[in-house]
């Protein structure tokens, strides 16, 4: 009895070990494919559950939201997030297009459901394996709290300012 119980649990380990080895054969590494769908839902969803449980920690306050928090924004935008995102946020550039996963629409829902306390946190510390870096090195508190107060307000750029910040 004892002995049938091993060779079960090796014929099970030998089963999954040949399963995993064949998983690992056909993925591919390349980022010009389109992920699979089960491949997007799965990393979006881990990708949600970390972000916010990540940004309840503390954050340094933000300061008041105004038009001059996002045009201040806007410059530091264009300063450090328009290579990959496109000076209008709305328009991933060549880099961003073919990044893995591909730089998102700012003004997308996928986006736009983040809470500021999530788009700072995203701001801040970036996501590792995604190309989007952290900027808690290279902006100011007060500098990404106003990029957050942009992107944050992506979805309402008027489509006059839109066309002129992507002329093409």
């Amino acid at each position: 009895m004892r002995r049938t119980g091993v060779f079960f649990v090796l014929l099970v380990l030998l089963v999954v070990a040949a399963g995993l080895t064949f998983v690992a054969y056909q993925f591919n590494l390349s980022a010009l494919n389109e992920p699979g769908q089960m491949e997007t839902r799965l990393a979006t969803r881990v990708k949600g559950w970390i972000v916010g449980r990540s940004a309840r920690g503390s954050l340094p306050p933000a300061p008041p939201s105004n038009s001059s928090s996002v045009a201040l924004g806007e410059m530091d935008f264009m300063g450090v997030c328009a290579t990959c995102h496109g000076m209008d946020g709305r328009k991933p550039t060549d880099i961003g297009r073919w990044m893995y996963p591909r730089t998102p629409d700012l003004g997308s829902p996928e986006v736009q459901q983040w809470s500021d306390a999530e788009l700072f946190w995203i701001i801040r510390n970036g996501i590792r394996l995604s190309g989007m870096p952290g900027f808690e090195r290279s902006l100011s508190t007060t500098q990404r709290w106003q990029v957050t107060m942009l992107v944050s307000h992506a979805d309402k750029i008027p489509p006059a300012v839109r066309k002129a910040l992507n002329p093409d």
